[in-house]
């Protein structure tokens, strides 16, 4: 059973940093691909950082690239993200997402969800 657990959100200043963890465990299939995702109320989920442990390769959209590092732990089964100069913009409900099936640039294809994690950023 397929189990994503986020932590480590919360409230900071703009300009500080935050990492968020991702217990992910329960996988069976080597394709798996992880990916965290964001959502202000009222508009689409963002999928922001992406990255497929067997090759090594990682996405990230213009709105974070260059301040965020997503990052894989295959011993500990954790996927994490480091967040630096945090923005007001960066504020939303961020969620630990996965798939094993698919191109893992689909967002579609992300079919396991975590039950998300508050990060507030104040000016």
């Amino acid at each position: 059973q397929v189990q994503l657990v986020e932590s480590g959100g919360g409230s900071v200043q703009a300009g500080e940093s935050l990492r968020l963890s991702c217990a992910a465990s329960g996988f069976t299939n080597s394709r798996v691909y992880l990916g965290w995702f964001r959502q202000v109320p009222g508009q689409l989920r963002e999928a922001f950082a992406l990255i497929w442990p067997r090759y090594g390769s990682t996405y990230y959209a213009d709105s974070v690239k260059g301040r965020f590092t997503i990052s894989r732990d295959n011993t500990n089964d954790m996927v994490y993200q480091q967040m630096n100069s945090l923005k007001p913009t960066d504020t939303a409900m961020y969620y630990c997402a996965a798939g094993d099936g698919g191109y893992w640039l689909s967002t579609g294809n992300y079919k396991y969800w975590g039950q998300g994690t508050q990060v507030t950023v104040s000016s």
